[in-house]
């Protein structure tokens, strides 16, 4: 059976069933109270030790997908009936806290309802750097943690009443938990409690009194409908029985309908479509939102809902917005303003994705007849795990508008089993519609230069031409800043200086080097090519199809030079291509991000480099991103690096995993634009400065910058059909990082007594690096490994390093620079000494 015939089979259905029905028949529950409560709520089970039945609402936009307009009538009526309640007066100091994650959207809706009213909603996550209000508890909860953390902390510290909005009230454990924690830190004269329904035991009634007299307030409680769930004896372990038997029938080999979504009978498509959010609106309460952000909203809302109409394919008649967990009022006030926009010739639905793990039961008597399981997308703070979306497979539409913040378009989205690939098994077409994440600054952020210098350029900064690269970089060329080797490790190893404080001495290869690198040139400028179309191909593909490349410094570089002109090769694209400096400890250079945010979209930025080694500088970026997006707000720019090698299983955007020699690896800045590594020193670089770099003019005799780049340039068209092949099987495959690397790294460090992983270089890059600019102590090669280490044999040969063939190395090459180093620890010609 299609989807469609399915979804038009289950509304017949529940045109005469209550979507209860199922579970009050098996567990003897009964739902009494109000006539509209069976309207409002259906029953569901879920694996919880505490509580095995699920109310599920019909008209909140969690589970159930439901006309906006219905969904956001519900709030707006009880925010009208809380005005009414507080008076004018009260009702213009009153705020709104609204529950994470199912009642986020219904708080922000009663808070329209009240008119003027801010709002703030728990959350679940953590953000760097700002600090908590208060936290509480949620007992029957599978994730029971919320935080407070309002941008700013006199929302909560007002005298007006404090609106505390949930969709259900069950036993009144989280309000009571709520009410004494912020009574304690910030005391008022009056609460109110609204809810879609009230279904309180007989038992727990009088407890919103007993706080009223315990914290000398008063408290209100406002509610669409009201009931109470009677239970039978023994229905937890009943219940869990149930759940487990039909988890069991799910994955037998012929099982009964349990709800399991039946397998794709289309190909689906999966777009973008671009909002324009405006700029100033929080994307929802999680940190506060204000009246101002309110009316800005509203009138950015009409052309949101019209670009998304015009996204729809031809012919849509069904259409669900969906919101992504606590993400809720967004798409919400999205779904509303389209609904209003197409009118009655599209049947527009909302709902959300959620945490929540419930039993899925194919019968029109249950509340969640579907459910879609993917992971999760966002990197939370509480680890990996499954989410889920329920009644949208089998639900007939015709297409889905997925919306997330930009924190959540991650990879994990976009992965096979993700959320975008399992909407697309199921709805013809599905779009995605990114709102940015808003992350406040600090209250005391350092004053911001009112401009940045433009980036230099080439012939006068570097031997590239100047439309190939522009450097993010203060020229430092004339500062004396190099120092010997032994005395930069000995310096470094000691926590005397930082590796970023000064320069080695630049390398000068020999006669017999030099042969080497051009027969290594020779040799891979086609496998080069390919990496770079492909990985070039890739980018294109899943990440922007104008990006900007941004080129980690230094050897970052000749690898966007390369992308850069494959692009125009392939494409006729001229592409934006800057470097910037990021070093290990200290992080990327936040001046630099701030020019690109002012100059172009962060999320088309695509960071560069050559290739991973066990991924420190990876993570370095990732934490570096999250850090500036709590220091300035500006976000949208994705750690993901794109790289031409990964032999760390780092990254998910490469052009291969293989660790093969990069020619450019060999050399120093003769093979860089004649730009040295970057230097990030307080006396030279001030607050309000690109880190440095020096150009090497004196150099330029030797300068071998330009015959890589078109060697490796002229074999593109040699190679254009090998990167198609290259870039499809890598696009269809599943290029999850493993950090197979960084584990391979820690037991190398453990084997061989170094005890410090920052002393362990995988690859053959890496390992070129330690031979070039540090002291060495040996190289681990893997057996057999052929003519990629002649030029790490010729170093090792030249300084006295001792090569030790490895089994089962899954680098080609391993550097270990000296654990134990003093200037005692080489020669006076620099060779290495045993331990």
């Amino acid at each position: 059976m299609t989807d469609k015939a399915h979804a038009e089979g289950h509304a017949e259905e529940r045109a005469g069933a209550w979507s209860g029905s199922w579970v009050a028949e098996r567990l003897g529950v009964e739902l009494v109270g109000d006539e509209e409560l069976r309207g409002l709520l259906g029953l569901a089970l879920r694996r919880n030790p505490k509580r095995a039945h699920l109310l599920v609402s019909n008209v909140l936009g969690k589970h159930v997908p439901q006309s906006p307009s219905v969904v956001y009538g519900h709030g707006l009526a009880l925010g009208r009936r809380v005005r009414d309640l507080l008076g004018a007066e009260a009702a213009r100091r009153a705020v709104v806290l609204g529950y994470a994650e199912t009642a986020t959207g219904l708080g922000h809706s009663v808070a329209d309802g009240l008119g003027t009213a801010p709002c703030l909603h728990s959350t679940r996550r953590p953000v760097t750097g700002v600090a908590r209000a208060g936290g509480f508890e949620e007992s029957h909860s599978h994730a029971t943690s919320h935080l407070l953390l309002p941008e700013d902390p006199a929302l909560l510290a007002g005298d007006g009443p404090l609106v505390l909005v949930d969709d259900e009230f069950s036993t009144g454990n989280t309000v009571l938990n709520t009410v004494r924690a912020l009574h304690e830190r910030y005391p008022r004269k009056r609460y109110v409690v609204v809810a879609l329904v009230d279904m309180r035991s007989p038992a727990d009634a009088g407890r919103l009194d007993d706080l009223a007299r315990e914290i000398g307030a008063r408290v209100d409680l406002v509610t669409t409908a009201s009931g109470t769930v009677r239970l039978s004896p023994g229905i937890l372990e009943k219940g869990q029985e149930l759940v487990a038997r039909h988890e069991r029938a799910a994955t037998a080999p012929t099982p009964e309908p349990t709800g399991r979504v039946p397998a794709a009978t289309t190909s689906a498509t999966v777009g973008r479509v671009e909002l324009h959010w405006p700029h100033d609106v929080p994307d929802g309460a999680r940190h506060g939102f204000t009246p101002a952000h309110r009316a800005r909203l509203e009138a950015a809302l009409p052309a949101m809902a019209a670009r998304i109409a015009e996204a729809l394919p031809p012919g849509a008649r069904r259409v669900l917005v969906l919101g992504f967990e606590e993400l809720m009022y967004a798409p919400l006030r999205l779904a509303h303003a389209l609904e209003r926009t197409v009118g009655d010739d599209v049947a527009v639905r909302y709902s959300t994705t959620t945490r929540s793990p419930v039993l899925a039961v194919d019968d029109p008597g249950y509340a969640i007849r579907t459910r879609l399981v993917f992971p999760a997308h966002d990197d939370p703070a509480d680890g990996p795990g499954e989410r889920y979306a329920y009644n949208v497979a089998g639900a007939g539409f015709d297409a889905v508008v997925a919306v997330v913040d930009s924190a959540a378009d991650t990879p994990a989205l976009h992965a096979p089993d993700g959320l975008a690939a399992r909407l697309a098994a199921h709805v013809p077409h599905v779009l995605l519609a990114v709102v940015p994440s808003y992350v406040p600054r600090p209250p005391h952020a350092p004053e911001r230069p009112s401009m940045l210098p433009e980036p230099l350029r080439g012939p006068d900064f570097s031997s590239y031409a100047p439309d190939e690269v522009g450097w993010l970089l203060q020229d430092l060329s004339d500062v004396t800043l190099e120092a010997p080797t032994e005395e930069r490790e000995e310096a470094i190893q000691s926590g005397g200086a930082h590796y970023a404080e000064s320069l080695p001495v630049e390398y000068q290869p020999s006669e017999q080097y030099q042969e080497l690198f051009h027969a290594a040139l020779k040799t891979s400028a086609a496998r080069l090519a390919r990496a770079v179309g492909a990985v070039t191909e890739i980018v294109l593909a899943e990440r922007s199809p104008r990006p900007v490349l941004v080129s980690l410094a230094r050897a970052g570089t000749p690898v966007g030079v390369l992308m850069r002109r494959w692009a125009r090769f392939r494409h006729g694209l001229d592409l934006p291509h800057y470097a910037v400096s990021i070093v290990r400890g200290r992080g990327i250079d936040a001046n630099a991000l701030r020019w690109l945010a002012a100059h172009h979209d962060p999320a088309d930025v695509v960071f560069v480099d050559g290739w991973t080694g066990k991924g420190a500088i990876t993570r370095e970026l990732a934490a570096a991103l999250r850090a500036f997006e709590t220091s300035d707000g500006i976000t949208g720019f994705d750690p993901e690096i794109a790289v031409l090698a990964d032999p760390g299983s780092c990254v998910r955007t490469y052009g291969t995993r293989d660790d093969f020699l990069i020619p450019s690896a060999c050399l120093n800045s003769t093979v860089s634009g004649l730009i040295s590594r970057t230097v990030l020193r307080s006396d030279l670089v001030g607050p309000h400065d690109f880190h440095g770099a020096k150009f090497y003019r004196e150099l330029a005799a030797a300068d071998l910058s330009p015959a890589f780049l078109d060697a490796v340039a002229v074999r593109f068209p040699d190679v254009t059909e090998a990167v198609d092949a290259q870039a499809k099987d890598l696009l269809c495959a599943d290029r999850t990082p493993t950090w197979e690397g960084w584990a391979a790294v820690e037991r190398i460090s453990e084997e061989y007594g170094i005890h410090d992983v920052n002393l362990v270089k995988p690859g053959v890059g890496e390992t070129t690096r330690v031979m070039l600019r540090r002291v060495p102590w040996k190289v681990l090669a893997r057996a057999g490994a052929g003519a990629d280490l002649d030029h790490v044999r010729l170093l090792a040969e030249q300084r006295g390093v001792p090569v030790e063939e490895v089994a089962d190395l899954p680098y080609t090459c391993v550097g270990l620079i000296h654990p134990q180093y003093t200037r005692g620890a080489t020669g006076a010609d620099g060779r290495a000494v045993a331990l």
